[in-house]
């Protein structure tokens, strides 16, 4: 398929055959009418683990990226970060992982993260960039342990406006100085639909909808 990558074809091939990514009518958390809906859970519902966790491997190793360890934020995040982690140890390069807890644990180790504490440049794994809301909130917690957040890898970059006329993306990079990288975005998932005839039918939609609220 023409301008794809192997592991980006890939991922929307588990994506479909999970459920995880739907074609239809959905009213999204910001208010907008998308006619695609991605929820990374479905996953954990007999997809084929080691293949996503190899897409975020391969999309990590194709863009060359630099990094001291994982962080993984709730709750996405931790079985993502978890299967990225195994995959990197499987391949010789073991890195620190660590998630949030999104209430503090007032007994035990206490505190509100599992795992080493995040150290040096931290790359940040989760399912999908829409407003960027949930990025700003790792950024934060990242900055407030001392480490830096490098790098933010998504496995759906939704290439929406944030705030403002900028997509969510760029906000985050001019705000943070932050990598912001996906494995597939809109532009791919069209492209996908476009030579695959079982889905062609929801181009004009997928068009629409970039059109709007794109960036």
């Amino acid at each position: 398929m023409s301008g794809l990558k192997d592991f980006q074809k890939t991922f929307i091939e588990l994506a479909l055959q999970s459920n995880a990514l739907e074609f239809g009518e959905f009213k999204l958390k910001s208010g907008r009418d998308s006619p695609y809906f991605f929820n990374a859970a479905k996953m954990l519902n007999g997809c084929d683990l080691f293949k996503l966790a190899n897409c975020y491997v391969d999309a990590i190793e194709d863009s060359c990226m630099e990094f001291d360890c994982l962080y993984g934020p709730a709750y996405k995040g931790i079985f993502l970060g978890s299967i990225v982690a195994t995959i990197f140890s499987q391949r010789g390069n073991s890195y620190p992982l660590s998630f949030n807890r999104k209430e503090i644990k007032d007994h035990g180790e206490g505190g509100n993260i599992i795992g080493a504490d995040p150290v040096g440049n931290v790359l940040i794994i989760d399912d999908v960039l829409s407003a960027g809301t949930a990025a700003r909130e790792s950024i934060k917690i990242l900055e407030s342990l001392n480490s830096t957040p490098k790098i933010f890898l998504v496995g759906l970059d939704r290439q929406e406006k944030g705030n403002g006329n900028l997509s969510a993306k760029k906000e985050l990079e001019n705000d943070f100085g932050i990598q912001v990288s996906s494995i597939i975005n809109l532009d791919a998932l069209i492209k996908y639909s476009q030579n695959n005839q079982s889905f062609h039918s929801y181009v004009v939609e997928l068009e629409g909808y970039r059109s709007n609220w794109g960036a």
